[in-house]
């Protein structure tokens, strides 16, 4: 295969280059189809026989240019022909819906992001403008939002990081105490077995007699308010006995004063009642 590249050309000596003219085409280009490879760009059947025709299915097809434009975005038409029917099928770009439009010779198979009673399909540039803007806002509290959860999962992820290595640090010590237990042989095992229960049982005495304590502590609490409430209760006896005897003393003291007070009330009026009288009669006094 390597000889029939041909890597070097002959040039005559006579040979000119400025000598060969390039001739222009004539007429408009864009009334000549060109033909390109293709890959249907959606899923069609094809109105002639049928066929349903997949997306992606690769076609010889002619290009051609049209007259439409969008926002200075030339619209260009294809034409294929169906694999089964040889019926020509045309569609062209859709550069407004970022999409391509079905002419002829085929329909193109329903699509729910492509449906024409969506607001979306038929929305002008303002509002394309604006419904992207509010998606963009959207999309950035939306990471915000994921940061922050981001944030507490780092930290749910660190606490449960320390309960798993506080867990296999117990169980490298239990496996650790185990493998000294086995490395002394049956008699230091039996030892600390045996040792195990003589604490238990001091702990058990040890707990016995601190139950015992606290016994009789509280029953020597319980002897001391039965004698503050006895010293306390003859206390009060004493005092209202006091109270009883003080009370009566005023009483006899109050009774004797009032027998003073009548008789002097009853000289008082005596006297008052004989000037009175000695002042009806006229009488002086010497």
């Amino acid at each position: 295969m390597a000889e029939r590249k041909v890597l070097s050309k002959y040039y005559p000596p006579d040979f000119d280059p400025n000598a060969i003219t390039r001739k222009k085409p004539s007429g408009d280009r864009r009334a000549k189809p060109q033909p390109v490879r293709l890959m249907t760009p959606f899923s069609m059947k094809c109105a002639h026989c049928g066929e349903f025709i997949p997306k992606g299915r690769k076609f010889n097809a002619s290009k051609e240019i049209t007259d439409e434009h969008y926002m200075k975005v030339k619209i260009i038409r294809f034409h294929i022909h169906c694999s089964r029917c040889r019926g020509e099928i045309t569609f062209k770009t859709d550069p407004k819906n970022k999409d391509y439009e079905c002419e002829r010779g085929a329909k193109r198979n329903f699509e729910v992001w492509r449906d024409p009673a969506n607001e979306r399909y038929h929305e002008t540039e303002e509002q394309t403008l604006d419904r992207l803007e509010q998606e963009q806002l959207e999309l950035e509290e939306k990471v915000e939002k994921d940061k922050m959860a981001d944030l507490e999962e780092k930290m749910l992820d660190s606490k449960r990081e320390m309960q798993i290595a506080d867990a296999l640090d117990e169980i490298r010590t239990r496996n650790a105490r185990i493998e000294r237990n086995e490395a002394r042989g049956e008699d230091a095992a039996l030892a600390t077995v045996a040792q195990k229960k003589l604490d238990e049982a001091a702990a058990a005495e040890a707990a016995k007699q601190a139950w015992i304590e606290e016994g009789v502590e509280e029953a020597r609490r319980n002897f001391n308010d039965i004698q503050r409430r006895h010293r306390e209760e003859e206390l009060d006896k004493a005092l209202k006995q006091a109270e009883e005897e003080e009370k009566a003393a005023k009483a006899e003291q109050l009774k004797a004063w009032d027998k003073k007070s009548v008789l002097a009330d009853l000289a008082a009026r005596r006297a008052k009642r004989g000037e009175d009288r000695a002042k009806l009669l006229g009488l002086k006094k010497r």
